[in-house]
């Protein structure tokens, strides 16, 4: 009797197993950037991204008819703590990652996942040096380009601003002084010279010092290649010492955080920055469905949601995920992504659109 039941109960597992067909497993991918610290505000953006996007692809279908499974990883915007997180992700099996933020974290994860066959698509680094020097044909970016950024800051100064006085400031890091950079290499062709270039240290609390500089140069118009927390900063000090120059900036000050710094002595900050993504008629529900959950629905929410797009229609392209393959279904192909038709240059850029620009007034930014 006992054997008698251990058959049917051996039967019936064979049975079931048969029924249910191959199981499926689980696609580990994974969003990485500061999701706490100072820039928090950008890794909330990536993750209410990646978090939608994982949950809309799993409903309809997954990948391969296999479903996501996400990761979030804090590299607090570092080299070290990036190269420590690009490793974890390899112990977790990840396929792909959508990240990082900050320059160097996306520089040194990407040297680790080269070497491990993950595809990385990064929604925010704008840094030349990322895809021109990629260690591998894996790296993506979905961003434009800083020296796209610094030619057309570059001749703002030289054409809307010829004769006042420049200041070109930068804050010492990879982003700060790349940008600023540009910018003074494209004044400079155009025919105009800075009154004062200078690098600071960024993280500090005090700039009286540089803002008296500034003053006693008499500047009419200070370039800061940086991020919003110094910016403004800055800015509050320019308006408490009564100096009356107009702040130009990159697209790091484009968040509430620089205003919620800065207040009202903000006004007037001119901010280069992509075509907000919000204004994509393909990005409308989105925006929607994200600002109705109370999550943030600003740029890298949408390139973040946008990057997992590409590559999961890439890997579907492909069959599969092997970084291979599904590295050159993203060199060869066109994506129907939230910030509309997306495609990739055999250098790893995109084809975003570029930079215009942005004020901010009243605790808002207006398109200018």
């Amino acid at each position: 009797m006992m054997k008698n039941r251990q058959l049917a109960a051996r039967v019936t597992v064979l049975v079931c197993s048969l029924l249910s067909g191959p199981a499926l497993a689980d696609i580990p991918i994974a969003v990485a950037g500061p999701m706490k610290g100072q820039f928090a505000a950008f890794g909330a953006q990536m993750l209410a991204g990646a978090e939608q996007a994982v949950a809309d692809i799993n409903a309809a279908g997954g990948v391969n008819g296999e479903p996501l499974v996400l990761e979030v990883a804090d590299d607090s915007c570092g080299a070290e703590t990036a190269t420590a997180v690009a490793n974890q992700m390899i112990g977790k099996g990840v396929k792909f990652v959508a990240g990082h933020f900050c320059f160097s974290g996306s520089i040194a994860a990407s040297e680790v996942y080269s070497g491990a066959g993950i595809v990385q698509i990064s929604p925010a680094t704008t840094l030349p040096g990322y895809t021109d020097q990629r260690p591998g044909a894996g790296i993506f970016r979905l961003a434009p380009r800083d020296d796209q950024q610094g030619r057309l800051a570059g001749r703002l100064l030289a054409e809307e601003f010829g004769d006042a006085r420049v200041a070109i400031l930068h804050d010492k890091t990879a982003y700060g002084k790349s940008l600023a950079d540009a910018v003074k290499i494209e004044m400079n062709r155009l025919g105009k010279s800075e009154s004062m270039s200078y690098g600071f240290d960024s993280g500090g609390q005090d700039y009286s010092g540089l803002v008296s500089r500034l003053g006693l140069e008499d500047v009419g118009v200070v370039y800061l290649g940086g991020y919003h927390p110094e910016a403004g900063l800055i800015r509050l000090e320019m308006n408490r010492q009564g100096l009356e120059a107009v702040m130009v900036s990159g697209d790091a000050l484009m968040t509430e955080e620089f205003w919620s710094v800065a207040g009202p002595a903000g006004n007037g900050t001119l901010v280069s920055y992509p075509q907000d993504p919000r204004d994509i008629l393909s990005a409308r529900d989105l925006v929607s469905v994200l600002e109705e959950a109370g999550n943030p629905a600003e740029r890298y929410a949408l390139t973040t949601y946008a990057a997992i797009q590409a590559w999961a229609q890439a890997a579907e392209a492909a069959g599969g995920t092997s970084e291979e393959a599904v590295a050159a279904a993203l060199r060869e192909g066109t994506f129907q992504t939230v910030i509309g038709a997306v495609s990739f240059d055999q250098n790893g850029d995109s084809n975003v659109p570029g930079y215009v620009w942005y004020e901010w007034r009243d605790g808002e930014v207006l398109r200018k």
